[in-house]
């Protein structure tokens, strides 16, 4: 049985949302906590809209993906980000950094809903 934990982000920064979830998602919080086991914890976030970002940091955060190809760095700014996919991606992104890069990364991210 999964316990759902429900973090409401509304008037919070981006990073400290993002940390929360990334501990909980880890198990870190827990007293049988184990690096090579997925806890069966889900994360349920809330009012991602209203989260407090500086206008400054919309217009010179950048995410940048890389294809693979010779010219292939595609950079694009935050503010564009979230008017293409929405807050929930920003703060997607924040907490798949987050997590250890290792197999049970995506495991981890499954067991994250985010709701605008």
């Amino acid at each position: 049985m999964k316990n759902i934990i429900e973090i409401d982000a509304k008037g919070k920064k981006l990073g400290r949302v993002a940390s929360q979830a990334a501990v909980i998602l880890m198990g870190k919080n827990l007293v049988n906590q184990a690096r090579n086991i997925v806890p069966e914890v889900s994360v349920s976030i809330s009012n991602v809209s209203k989260l407090q970002i500086d206008s400054k940091k919309k217009k010179e955060k950048d995410y940048a993906s890389f294809s693979g190809y010779p010219g292939g760095l595609k950079k694009e700014s935050m503010e564009k980000l979230i008017g293409r996919k929405g807050f929930s991606e920003i703060l997607k992104l924040a907490i798949y950094g987050m997590l250890p890069s290792n197999k049970l990364r995506a495991k981890m991210m499954n067991n994250l809903t985010i709701i605008e």
